[in-house]
């Protein structure tokens, strides 16, 4: 830890949150003149109050305890370009349009590598009633199942839950072509292109 990094980074998002010095300081029953020691660099807070710090300034601790506050770069644009986040643990689903820093379960995670499908992996598409109607020959049991499945264009992106025992039959409203995404428990993150 930097003790100017760290400084910097209070007094920022103390700002950020219009609080004066002794306006955190009371919240946290300590002294302004603590915290004006922290911001200058002259001192660090103790490990028992970086919980509470990090708290009420908005912050996440790691990025708090490495002075770090840089802004994730926008990738903007194409929801197809959209990262998934899949919790080994529980199987949530987090979906971010740019970079992120993204945990669960108390572990970090990391952005699946979304891979093509295979032919004999591929889910079956048909058009049905207007709507792509979406199944699958996959066992559906408690160890092996697929947890959702997205169908991605560009301007939106449409995520049904699946869960295991459950057949795969899924109708999406057809609204043109794009990237069909599903996530296997044994096999990860696939996706095939639908027209």
């Amino acid at each position: 830890m930097e003790n100017s990094k760290v400084g910097s980074i209070i007094r920022t998002l103390r700002q950020e949150h219009g609080m004066t010095q002794k306006e955190l300081a009371d919240k946290m029953n300590l002294s302004d003149k603590t915290i004006s020691k922290w911001e200058r660099g002259l001192g660090l807070p103790d490990i028992s109050l970086i919980p509470e710090l990090s708290q009420l300034l908005g912050i996440d601790i790691m990025n708090l305890l490495a002075g770090d506050m840089t802004p994730n770069n926008f990738a903007g644009g194409n929801m197809k370009n959209t990262r998934y986040f899949i919790c080994p643990s529980c199987h949530n689903i987090t979906l971010c349009t740019g970079e992120a820093e993204v945990s669960c379960c108390g572990k970090k995670l990391a952005a699946q590598t979304l891979k093509k499908a295979e032919e004999n992996e591929m889910l079956t598409v048909q058009v049905l009633e207007g709507d792509w109607y979406i199944t699958s020959e996959h066992p559906m049991d408690k160890e092996h199942y697929i947890s959702f499945v997205a169908l991605a264009l560009s301007d939106r992106i449409q995520i049904i839950k699946q869960y295991p025992e459950w057949n795969l039959n899924v109708r999406i409203p057809k609204r043109g072509y794009g990237m069909l995404i599903w996530y296997s428990t044994n096999y990860g993150l696939r996706y095939q292109l639908i027209k």
